[in-house]
């Protein structure tokens, strides 16, 4: 499934989206950035509860096809500002990260 069609599946908000229709590959649920690097999948959709500019970074690093804030944190405006810079496509939902991985799992299947 491309980015906009989980957006629109699970009703998620677009705080930034650089490319609608990146194919998202699978997820991948974490919060520690070091940690994330080394283990998310390319093309995968991260979610977090970190709302940082370093988000930005690490999404690139990783190469995810884009980063899902959850728990209804909403990104602060340096890592918005980054995300648009840098293209990095930025979602965001109200539910919790286990909910919302459990969503996305059943989206992709």
């Amino acid at each position: 499934m491309t980015v906009h069609e989980i957006k629109e599946s699970l009703g998620w908000k677009a705080f930034h989206i650089a490319d609608p229709d990146r194919q998202v590959r699978g997820g991948y649920a974490g919060d520690l950035l070091s940690w994330v690097m080394g283990r998310a999948g390319q093309d995968c959709a991260w979610l977090t509860i970190m709302s940082n500019q370093n988000v930005a970074a690490v999404a690139l690093m990783a190469d995810v096809a884009c980063v899902v804030l959850t728990e209804g944190v909403e990104p602060d405006a340096d890592l918005l500002r980054r995300a648009k810079e840098k293209e990095v496509t930025l979602l965001g939902t109200g539910e919790d990260t286990y909910t919302a991985a459990c969503r996305l799992h059943t989206c992709l299947e």
